[in-house]
């Protein structure tokens, strides 16, 4: 049994391929369909890696009498919300509206002008906790649409119209001012868990955009606090079972306070920006901890989740087999949790004590809340005590045999397709810790990904992005969040090879995002261009939440690039934005951490590090090594290696025709908004510059 999802290149959308709902891709097939028959349509989104989407479909989209249910009534349409971020923005923000909750899977009734008008999330197939069964609801969706549906079409109508007052916002009132800076941090010092390190109750998310404010808020106003709470965050993280202890990486996030019990699924976003957090947390601290979480996290990622020709996959999934001989049977986690006599059995009980001991492994597992019966009698593995570094050498030779013996269990899906935006996070990641661990081969990951991107993903003749490749394929249009995140990882690369084409693509391709996002006359940026007739709103996010919204990170990359290029183009844009998402900046600054971070670069002192030399002369390296083991987040470093490279950037930055070397040795500038000091050829004095 197929249906049309098995030409689909989704691997979400091909899990649903041999479902019994006669499901549609989004596509005008689908809408015709719906019109001519005067169906409604079932909306349904998600992703492969989702824990509740795979129940959803095991519960009802498998079965057969629903499926009947969905065939008869509805127009059924799959959507990976990975692959169409514009869709399920759309539709989530009504649920959230309607509901006051959302998540996935996302399951919304359309009607046929695809205007909403009922939806929520998961629905399990029976009656439970006093609410209809999914085969129940469908059946009254039903009888609904056949006896009441003028006044079904006329809600739907206005609840797009809300939708559009609420979307669009109050008008500006001008480019907000640092208070809102002030008022995130004592939102997040109020809510900050003193015990157990993250923010608000259970379930806790990492949310590293919270980490990129609290950083740079902890460089504006040397507040202690900005940084510890960074700090016992991130080591709590990385101590906890939400840490792969054995192969690295992160898991989406913790059920329980304490970081012990994960959702198990593994996402590149999180990889991509926990690795830069916990990098910076190094730069600050230059404690061994946060650099060996990072290597880490970024082995993982190059061992895992890449592509044999440099791109990175999407997310490994959290459900796995627990039996070989019944790979049907999944479990949440089976992958990643142990017995405790698989553990003696793998290690002896030489090895077997002191891991047991450092890694809180219990005869009768150590999950105490476990309502689903999930990991009864099993263990999570998680630092339970600080490492006596006499059994460090034992703990290195337990995990390697138990990383050995997981190998061989069956894996969890891999998400193998290779989305722009979030390469573009992996990429600055990359770029970041080859800046920062001086390690050549993250550099060239960072390289590889980045030229993956433009001969599979870009199209240089209208320097348009294209969305997603999976086998071969390039598809959908670049979003904003493509757009931004890469651009971002252009400007982070090439202050880790100094290749002055990334700045010149970078500058090429905020231009067609600009053309084909920015809202000239209000300010900021839309998410999606203009001319597709299936979207019913056309939104502006401003949201950071697990990733960064795509206007936070498109209103950083032309403040960096104005600042690189002293363009005046630019820096209108960036104050157009800024005041186009001033009221939200201004009135919920919790929701925007990754907008105050560009605002932080707005409001304050910036400086430009310029290095003429030769870029593999000893001092040169110097300079670089100097610079790079201080966490310095509103400045821009150029490299002036040769006449070619100076010419390249004359154009650019004010001033680099100018700089040359002195005494025949690498010379370093360092200028404040400009102004520069006295240059110099010695490291200690231009370390004594950057304080």
């Amino acid at each position: 049994m197929t249906n049309r999802l098995i030409s689909e290149k989704s691997p979400y959308l091909q899990q649903h391929a041999h479902n019994p709902v006669d499901w549609y891709p989004w596509g005008e097939e689908a809408f015709a369909k719906a019109r001519a028959e005067n169906k409604p349509i079932f909306l349904s989104v998600g992703y492969s890696t989702c824990h509740w989407c795979h129940v959803m479909e095991r519960e009802s989209f498998e079965n057969d009498a629903i499926a009947a249910l969905l065939n008869r009534f509805f127009v059924p349409i799959k959507v990976d919300r990975e692959e169409r971020p514009d869709i399920d923005r759309i539709y989530m923000t009504y649920i959230q509206a309607a509901t006051g909750s959302g998540g996935w899977p996302m399951s919304v009734f359309l009607t046929p002008d695809l205007q909403p008008f009922f939806g929520g999330t998961y629905f399990a197939p029976d009656t439970r906790y006093g609410r209809p069964g999914f085969g129940m609801l469908l059946e009254r969706i039903a009888q609904t649409w056949d006896n009441e549906r003028d006044r079904v079409i006329e809600s739907s109508r206005e609840a797009v119209s809300q939708l559009e007052r609420y979307t669009a916002g109050p008008p500006s009132s001008g480019t907000p001012e640092g208070t809102a800076l002030d008022a995130a941090f004592q939102y997040f010092r109020r809510t900050f868990d003193s015990e157990h390190g993250g923010f608000g109750d259970a379930p806790k998310f990492p949310r590293p955009v919270v980490f990129d404010f609290l950083l740079r808020y902890y460089v504006r106003t040397h507040r202690q606090e900005a940084l510890d709470m960074t700090l016992e965050t991130l080591r709590a993280m990385a101590d906890g079972g939400m840490h792969d202890q054995l192969g690295g990486g992160f898991h989406r996030y913790s059920v329980d306070e304490r970081w012990l019990v994960p959702h198990f699924e593994k996402m590149l976003y999180d990889q991509a920006q926990l690795a830069v957090s916990f990098l910076e947390a190094f730069q600050i601290t230059h404690d061994d901890f946060y650099a060996t979480v990072a290597r880490s996290t970024l082995d993982y990622v190059l061992r895992d989740m890449t592509h044999p020709e440099g791109g990175f996959y999407s997310a490994e999934d959290a459900d796995s087999v627990v039996d070989p001989a019944h790979p049907e049977v999944k479990g949440e986690g089976a992958f990643y949790i142990w017995t405790a006599a698989e553990l003696q059995e793998v290690l002896g009980p030489v090895l077997y004590g002191p891991f047991a001991k450092y890694y809180g492994v219990e005869d009768n597992g150590n999950v105490d809340q476990d309502p689903h019966g999930e990991f009864t009698g099993k263990n999570i593995l998680y630092v339970r005590e600080q490492p006596d570094p006499y059994i460090a050498a034992q703990l290195q030779e337990a995990k390697a045999k138990l990383l050995e013996i997981r190998s061989q269990r069956i894996r969890p899906h891999l998400d193998d397709k290779i989305l722009t935006a979030w390469n573009g996070l992996m990429i600055s990641a990359f770029a970041k810790a080859a800046q920062v661990l001086d390690e050549p081969r993250y550099l060239a990951a960072a390289q590889r990904a980045a030229q993956f991107i433009l001969s599979r993903l870009y199209d240089a003749g209208s320097t348009a992005l294209h969305r997603r490749y999976r086998e071969g394929e390039a598809a959908i249009p670049g979003f904003l969040d493509d757009y931004a995140f890469f651009i971002a990882a252009l400007l982070d690369l090439y202050e880790a090879d100094f290749d002055p084409r990334r700045i010149e693509l970078a500058l090429a391709l905020t231009a067609k995002m600009q053309q084909q996002f920015e809202d000239a006359g209000q300010g900021g940026f839309f998410s999606t261009a203009e001319g597709d007739a299936s979207l019913v709103l056309r939104l502006k996010d401003d949201y950071d939440g697990a990733e960064p919204s795509g206007n936070s990170i498109a209103l950083l990359d032309v403040l960096r690039l104005a600042h690189i290029s002293d363009r005046p183009h630019l820096r209108e844009s960036a104050e157009r934005t800024l005041r186009a998402l001033g009221p939200k900046i201004s009135a919920q600054p919790v929701a925007v951490p990754a907008m105050l971070v560009a605002l932080d670069y707005y409001d304050s002192t910036r400086r430009e590090v310029v290095i003429a030399g030769p870029r593999e002369a000893a001092l040169t390296r110097s300079f670089l090594r100097a610079l790079r083991s201080r966490f310095l987040p509103r400045t821009v470093t150029l490299l002036l290696d040769s006449d070619g490279t100076r010419r390249a950037l004359t154009d650019l930055f004010p001033g680099a025709a100018l700089m040359r070397e002195i005494n025949g040795q690498p010379t370093a500038y360092v200028c404040r908004n400009y102004a520069c000091q006295l240059p110099t050829n010695d490291v200690s004095k231009f370390d004594e510059l950057l304080q």
